[in-house]
């Protein structure tokens, strides 16, 4: 499956196309700032996915519109994702390390948007990307998602490592969560829906 998504407002413009086949050849990820394309890129491969992502927006202002719409074009996909797949494993877990960095995520596809999210970047920059905008990716997606994310980096001394721990862990928990329930014909709730 491929799911298709685009935002455009007065401040932003993305286009993304999701699926969640393996990544050997994942398509450009350009959203305009290089470091959060190097951390996007990280979540795709380490997941096994594949995402294309093309954003421009008013960064000469500030990168947070980007960011966080960003999130929200990809809390969308994945919105989309939950709703055509049929029953998903639903919960996912993953601990990456990163030389210095421990990172951690847990997922849960259960309809209902939260996020935890705690890290303590020592660095407040890795080149010119401000740290403080991922939590704001992380709010977007998992409102328009309605995921519930748990995201925490454990520990770390470079901030580079550490984010780049969290998104591979992401990845890695995105991938296990959305995969099809095999042998589930009702989705995996004791209320009988999501």
């Amino acid at each position: 499956m491929i799911i298709r998504k685009q935002r455009k407002t007065k401040e932003t413009e993305i286009t993304c196309i999701l699926s969640m086949q393996s990544s050997e050849n994942p398509g450009p990820i350009h959203s305009s700032l290089p470091f959060f394309d190097h951390l996007l890129t990280a979540m795709s491969f380490h997941g096994d996915f594949s995402l294309q992502l093309q954003g421009k927006g008013d960064i000469e202002i500030d990168p947070h519109h980007l960011v966080e719409d960003t999130g929200l074009v990809l809390g969308d996909a994945f919105a989309e994702l939950a709703s055509e797949s049929g029953p998903l494993k639903r919960f996912a877990h993953s601990v990456i390390p990163m030389d210095d960095a421990l990172a951690e995520v847990t997922v849960d596809v259960s309809g209902r948007p939260y996020l935890v999210y705690t890290a303590e970047y020592p660095q407040p920059l890795s080149g010119t990307f401000s740290m403080s905008l991922l939590q704001e990716f992380f709010y977007a997606f998992v409102h328009r998602g309605g995921v519930t994310l748990h995201a925490e980096v454990r520990y770390g001394s470079n901030s580079h490592h550490m984010a780049e721990a969290l998104f591979k862990a992401l990845g890695k928990a995105l991938k296990t969560a959305y995969t099809p329930a095999k042998g589930k014909n009702q989705v995996l709730s004791t209320k009988g829906i999501i």
